[in-house]
């Protein structure tokens, strides 16, 4: 197994990598567009596009923005209506596996920006036959909350004629160096099929051997492209216009915005997905048993690409955390309505040849010279809710004052 000299992805990375001569990875040699892309032009460009949508003002809505109870949501949001004077829709899907802190942080975005928001609510009965058909088939129980982040913005810019969808970051760009930021790639349905939903749309879910029937999957079917085209619907990144740094993006909506963050027992990054029980937890677990790695690896290399940790610090970090066992597992368990050794069979199916692809290295590291305990503190929790006390899932989030 080869490793990228600089980070600490291996080529067998689930979106697909590339070394170069040096055994350097496709993500690194992007990343480093970072430093050399005139960021001002990039803005102007965007502010140009942001222009032309508000002008037309077909409604009294002038883009849509996907959110959620984290990830990169109030940096967006920020952007998009501070900074480019947009007035922008919120959508965001429910995954009925809300935490609290995930709950406050999406009513607090609300009203901190003073936005409207639609939220979808897709029947649970049909989310757990799918969650079941997506674990048994390609092992994966996170594909309804992918498909329906990722389809549920496009259904209401088709639905209610708001043709500008402004994303943030774009995953293949940013962990792969899929494209170039100067590419400015668009959302499109072909890259949500074959590398969010890993090659499966909602109509592949259906199979004469399967419960699943038409009214199960309905809501995640991707708008025609003729209506896409009719309704002029574009999907922007402002990774592809902004210099993306979600660590230093999420700690400035944490003092701007009171964003808040969290400790996460598989990582050490407070910020992402803690809006979620399952994403850092069985989720990730799921991730481990496929890839050989967690989301752990995902921080790691994010950090040393920003020069924040050394390739030895980040990979002392990865060894810390990768084998720590997912937090309530019970809990996912008794929503899905099997036990816990029939989940444990069903992900055995889809395990992959090595335990963990990790770098060898890290037995000669002199840990002596590296200490990762400073830079962990670095991070800023400030969260008033303990997310592993809680014992139940928030199906329905009633907002905080």
């Amino acid at each position: 197994m080869r490793f990228c000299s600089k980070c600490l992805y291996p080529e067998n990375h689930p979106l697909g990598i590339v070394f170069d001569e040096n055994n350097v990875c496709s993500g690194c040699r992007v990343h480093e567009e970072k430093d050399s892309i005139d960021w001002n032009k990039k803005w102007e460009k965007l502010t140009e596009i942001a222009l032309q949508y508000k002008l037309k003002k077909k409604s009294t809505y002038d883009c849509i923005v996907p959110v959620t109870g984290a990830h990169d949501s109030y940096f967006i949001v920020h952007t998009v209506k501070n900074r480019l004077g947009l007035n922008p829709l919120l959508v965001s899907y429910n995954k009925y596996f809300n935490t609290p802190l995930g709950i406050y942080n999406l009513a607090n975005l609300r009203r901190k920006f003073d936005c409207d928001i639609l939220i979808q609510n897709i029947n649970p009965i049909s989310v757990k036959k799918i969650t079941r058909t997506t674990l048994r088939r390609f092992g994966s129980m996170y594909w309804p909350c992918i498909a329906g982040q990722t389809v549920y913005p496009v259904q209401t810019a088709v639905q209610l004629g708001i043709p500008l969808i402004i994303w943030g970051a774009h995953q293949g760009l940013e962990q792969v160096g899929m494209f170039s930021h100067n590419h400015e790639v668009e959302m499109t349905r072909r890259y949500r099929k074959e590398h969010d939903l890993m090659g499966y749309e909602a109509d592949d879910l259906l199979d004469n051997f399967d419960v699943l029937k038409e009214d199960d999957i309905w809501q995640y079917r991707y708008p025609h492209d003729d209506d896409l085209k009719k309704n002029g619907v574009k999907g922007i990144y402002l990774g592809n216009y902004v210099r993306w740094d979600s660590r230093a993006q999420h700690e400035d909506m944490i003092r701007h915005y009171k964003f808040r963050s969290a400790s996460i027992p598989t990582t050490f990054d407070t910020y992402d997905h803690v809006d979620c029980y399952n994403y850092m937890g069985i989720h990730d677990y799921i991730k481990k048993i496929k890839t050989g790695y967690g989301k752990v690896l995902d921080h790691a290399v994010r950090e040393i690409r920003h020069k924040r940790i050394t390739r030895e610090e980040g990979l002392l970090l990865v060894h810390k955390y990768i084998s720590i066992p997912p937090p309530r597992i019970e809990l996912f368990t008794k929503w899905l309505g099997i036990d816990e050794r029939s989940l444990k069979f069903v992900i055995e199916q889809h395990k992959c040849k090595d335990d963990l692809m990790l770098p060898q290295e890290n037995s000669y590291i002199d840990k002596s010279r590296y200490s990762t305990t400073k830079y962990e503190k670095s991070y800023i929790i400030n969260s008033t809710v303990n997310m592993e006390k809680n014992e139940k899932y928030i199906t329905i989030g009633k907002g905080y004052p």
